[in-house]
Formats: C-alpha cells, sequence, structure tokens
C-alpha cells in the first residue's frame, strides 16, 4: 500500500475499508464479466485502485457534479466517489457506461458502498448535457474524442482528469490541432511514461489555429 497516497488523501480508516470492500467485489465479478484484465486481478490495489485514486490529487476539494465516462469496472469512478464520500464531499458522481453488465456492476458496488452514484447506462454521445465540474476517463479514447465528450458534458468551467500512458505527448499533439487548452501533465511515478492529463480552458480551435 502506497501510505504516502493514502496520507496526502487523507484517507480514513472507513475510506480505506470502503475500498477493500470494493476491491472483494471487482475480484467476485471479475469471474462472471471482464471487468478488468484477468493477468492484474492479482493487482487490484495498486494498478487500479491506487491509480484511480491518485487523480484526485489534482482535483477540487468538493466539487459539485464529477462525471466519468467509459466506468467500466468503476476506475476511477467508484474509487473517486468512495473518496469523495469520506472526505464528506457531496458531490454527484455520474458514471457513463454503456456496457449493461458493467453498469449492474457498478449500480451494484455503488449499493454496497452507499455512494452517491447515478449510472447511466448509455453512450455519452447520446445522453443530455451533465454540466459536470470535472469530467475523467481512463482507457477509453484518444484525447481528441475525450475533449468532444468534456465539451458536451463539462460546465463552462470545468477541468478535464485523464490518465494516459506512454503514448500521452502525441495524443495531446493530435488534439491539439482540433482543440485549445491549457495543460498540466502530472507523471505517474508507478508507471513509467505515464501521466494524468488536467486540461483547463477548453474550446474547439478556430480552423486558421495553429495551436
Amino acid at each position: 500500500m502506497d501510505q504516502d497516497l493514502w496520507n496526502r488523501l487523507g484517507t480514513s480508516q472507513q475510506g480505506i475499508a470502503q475500498l477493500r470492500l470494493f476491491e472483494d467485489l471487482t475480484r467476485k465479478w471479475t469471474q462472471k464479466i471482464n471487468l478488468i484484465s484477468r493477468a492484474t486481478i492479482d493487482q487490484i490495489w495498486a494498478r487500479h485502485i491506487e491509480d484511480s485514486a491518485r487523480i484526485l490529487l489534482l482535483a477540487p476539494e468538493s466539487p459539485r457534479i464529477w462525471a466519468d465516462f467509459g466506468s467500466g469496472g468503476g476506475f476511477p469512478g467508484i474509487v473517486v466517489a468512495a473518496l469523495l464520500a469520506d472526505r464528506g464531499a457531496e458531490t454527484q458522481v455520474i458514471l457513463v457506461e454503456s456496457d449493461q453488465r458493467k453498469a449492474t456492476f457498478l449500480r451494484e458496488a455503488a449499493r454496497h458502498l452507499a455512494l452517491n452514484v447515478l449510472v447511466k447506462a448509455e453512450r455519452a454521445e447520446q445522453i443530455s448535457p451533465i454540466g459536470a465540474d470535472v469530467v475523467s476517463a481512463r482507457a477509453l479514447a484518444p484525447l481528441d474524442m475525450l475533449c468532444g465528450f468534456a465539451e458536451r458534458h463539462g460546465a463552462p468551467d470545468h477541468i478535464c482528469l485523464f490518465p494516459k500512458g506512454e503514448t500521452w505527448q502525441e495524443e495531446v499533439a493530435n488534439a491539439r490541432k482540433n482543440w485549445t487548452f491549457d495543460l498540466e501533465a502530472a507523471l505517474d511515478p508507478g508507471h513509467k511514461g505515464s501521466a494524468t492529463l488536467k486540461l483547463r480552458s477548453l474550446c474547439r480551435a478556430s480552423r486558421d489555429s495553429h495551436v
């Protein structure tokens, strides 16, 4: 366990217990549906839960609405919801997951952990704009496409938090052909070359922009 991470987040023992419960649920459900890679099932805590928790280091203390797209097995959405609840935030966390079986798991996990979570089993392009203060997605789509989701579903002053792998700089370059944004890249200490991208002031680039 990365105790320094949990200390920085100020997570209580009750919060850790909630995440351990979620770890157990993920382990059980992965036997039935493909929530996470079977190869990482023994690394759920470090590979998925702590990775998901780390993005909160870049987030507002208590956002009004947090929208997570392609929530899958609940990473980072359920982890974020549990940690926000642990710090007393009244954030509405909205998880968008078009796979019906995974959406069922997300609802079950939220019920077990008594979280303020709404699951939308639809595609991001089809649901009404959410107006989220924070937009997140993990391992869902290229940054250029994620920017489109964020433009549609983000509040006027929203931020985006997108964990990305070793090709993140290439994704940023491609996205800047269509979008302008302020970027902060927080390198991931657990995965060399990976980073969580924090985007602000997102808007479509004008046709004659070379940013």
